[in-house]
């Protein structure tokens, strides 16, 4: 069975954006860029890795889910595809469906939706974002991979946005990187 995995930058007191959506204030360095194409190069979108010159294989993921937030970020500069390297999944009541031809909006259960995805055959599935959709999946992420950048916003959007709810995880690496970040991964015992 494949496995949902939500890779998300962080500030040290756990919010993934600002108040109104801003990831800007995130301190991007070379040395995180470094460990995603490293690690984790299914999480650039096309315009990054086409900046970076680089064009990395499929390691671990070939499908991703992402809420309306975080895809209209992309979209309100221009980038209907983000990743055109992956399956896309867009979550939203909103959207229309044919936004764009190479992603795949659904305003269905995400629930079910990835529950569906697990049971296909191929790579793994990567949550990338937002906070909302990752409370809704709470209970379907397999793994968390947590970039904590060394800055404090004090209010914003939470890592998993919404009601109380411990969820436990188990820590299996650590990597702190030259600039201060901190690449925690986590798994669900």
């Amino acid at each position: 069975m494949r496995t949902l995995t939500y890779v998300v930058g962080a500030t040290i007191d756990g919010f993934i954006a600002g108040p109104a959506g801003e990831v800007d204030f995130f301190p991007v360095t070379d040395d995180v860029v470094a460990a995603l194409v490293a690690d984790y190069p299914e999480t650039l979108p096309a315009h990054v890795r086409a900046a970076l010159g680089v064009d990395p294989a499929n390691q671990r993921f070939d499908t991703c889910v992402m809420g309306r937030g975080t895809y209209e970020v992309g979209l309100r500069d221009g980038i209907g595809n983000p990743y055109p390297h992956l399956r896309q999944y867009v979550l939203s009541r909103t959207l229309p469906r044919d936004t764009d031809p190479g992603v795949d909006i659904r305003a269905d259960d995400p629930v079910a939706l990835v529950r569906e995805l697990k049971r296909e055959s191929g790579l793994g599935i990567v949550l990338i974002g937002g906070g909302a959709l990752a409370r809704t999946l709470r209970e379907e992420i397999d793994e968390l991979v947590v970039k904590v950048y060394p800055v404090a916003a004090g209010s914003g959007v939470a890592l998993f946005a919404g009601d109380f709810a411990p969820t436990r995880y188990a820590l299996t690496s650590a990597r702190p990187l030259e600039g201060g970040t901190v690449i925690l991964s986590y798994r669900r015992p």
